[in-house]
């Protein structure tokens, strides 16, 4: 390079605050985009995996309690057709203990193996749980199991994002939007093909061989002695956060730098599952194509493909002001809500139309979130920032739960209303 060109790059160089590169990390870079192909399909297939057990788990919410509870007074005594006890049962041992873990994770010794080889071990031991489950102890534990293990694979890998390309965060929400279509139309298809609850239960064993494979054959491992390409939106964003954290207080005070990408994840989660868990099982049209208990199977399936379709688009189009989705989110919560109580939407197309624009906007929060951290947060914090605001979502899925018992109980309660329109 002659001098004068020389001139010009260092000039350049000096006045674009954009990205910080050393030679070593540029050469790290070249390394790291070769193969990159098998990091980025690894962390969709880890995704879908991880994923896979939890959406299984609350599309069979309904089947599971059918089973142990058969007949119900207040069914018989309303005409309303639902339990008393509610799917939010199933969805609060679907989800608090992953909440549990996800909040002790952070403060743990990353030991990235031995983490995994636990998340795939309880996976496996759910499905045989609810499979093979002949009390309602049981079947319940398998989903507690189930929920375990997806609370420790989301914290480890998120967190084990930070050693690998930005670009795996969009594959891995991708993938894990991937699994509610393919859990929620994998069990709505087998049931309706009247295969039983333990076979359908055994086909899915599949997903932890291939979680373990995508993890420990096609990921490739991190170079750790090289620190990835720092990439951030501005020198004072670096200058501010590029310290390690250490130790607990230090990482404790830390979390209130992430509240504001925590608070507006956990509204739309959670007005999101007090639909799903609380009111999907009351959306119920007499006369159609769908029994009663396909209707929310399929809604499950609706719901889900949107969840997919925005937790795949971050490459293509950005929301920061994911407040903005928690304000949508709670408009449907009071559309359906007065829905399940008067009946009078007058065709189930409509309630399938709201429902993907219900999953748009769920994904769209999730994805959104940790692609814009992963922009905004170096990389010596992001491991730790990621494992914790993955808990949000999780407590405005418990909060939502709990909330969606009484409210469905309620309405459980009330007389049937009558659909007077219907197409």
């Amino acid at each position: 390079m002659s001098p004068t060109k020389q001139q010009e790059a260092e000039s350049s160089s000096d006045h674009d605050p954009q990205v910080v590169v050393t030679p070593a990390e540029a050469t790290h870079s070249k390394r790291q985009n070769r193969g990159l192909w098998r990091d980025l399909t690894a962390y969709w297939i880890l995704g879908l995996c991880n994923n896979y057990g939890y959406v299984v788990m609350l599309s069979a919410a309904h089947d599971i309690i059918k089973q142990f509870n058969p007949t119900d007074e207040t069914e018989e005594a309303t005409g309303r057709g639902c339990h008393l006890v509610s799917t939010g049962a199933i969805l609060l041992a679907d989800v608090l203990p992953s909440l549990f873990v996800k909040m002790l994770m952070p403060f743990f010794p990353f030991w990235v193996n031995f983490r995994i080889s636990i998340a795939v071990a309880f996976s496996a031991a759910g499905f045989l749980l609810v499979g093979f489950a002949n009390a309602e102890w049981m079947a319940l534990l398998g989903v507690i199991i189930t929920s375990a293990s997806s609370g420790i694979g989301e914290t480890t890998f998120l967190a084990y994002s930070s050693r690998y390309n930005k670009n795996v965060i969009s594959t891995w929400s991708s993938g894990t939007g991937g699994a509610g279509v393919i859990g929620s139309l994998s069990y709505a298809t087998l049931r309706d093909l009247d295969v039983s609850p333990r076979d359908t239960m055994l086909i899915m064993l599949i997903f932890p061989a291939i979680e373990a494979f995508a993890f420990w054959l096609l990921l490739r491992r991190p170079q750790v002695d090289i620190l990835p390409v720092t990439t951030v939106e501005s020198t004072e964003v670096l200058i501010r956060d590029d310290k390690p954290l250490v130790g607990f207080k230090e990482k404790f005070f830390y979390i209130k730098h992430l509240l504001k990408y925590m608070l507006p994840l956990c509204l739309v989660y959670f007005f999101e599952y007090f639909i799903n868990q609380g009111l999907f099982e009351l959306v119920y049209f007499e006369d159609i194509f769908l029994s009663k208990e396909s209707q929310y199977r399929w809604l499950n399936v609706d719901y889900q493909i949107g969840v997919f379709i925005s937790r795949s688009s971050v490459n293509i189009f950005q929301l920061n002001r994911i407040w903005l989705m928690s304000v949508f989110q709670f408009i449907n919560v009071v559309y359906f809500l007065t829905e399940v109580i008067w009946w009078y939407t007058p065709s189930i197309w409509i309630v399938f139309a709201i429902v993907l624009w219900e999953g748009l906007l769920g994904g769209g929060a999730y994805v959104n979130t940790f692609y814009r951290m992963s922009k905004e947060i170096t990389p010596d914090r992001q491991q730790f920032a990621m494992a914790m605001v993955v808990q949000s979502d999780s407590y405005g899925i418990a909060l939502a739960g709990f909330l969606a018992i009484p409210v469905h109980n309620a309405i459980c309660g009330l007389p049937a209303a009558v659909r007077n329109v219907a197409w």
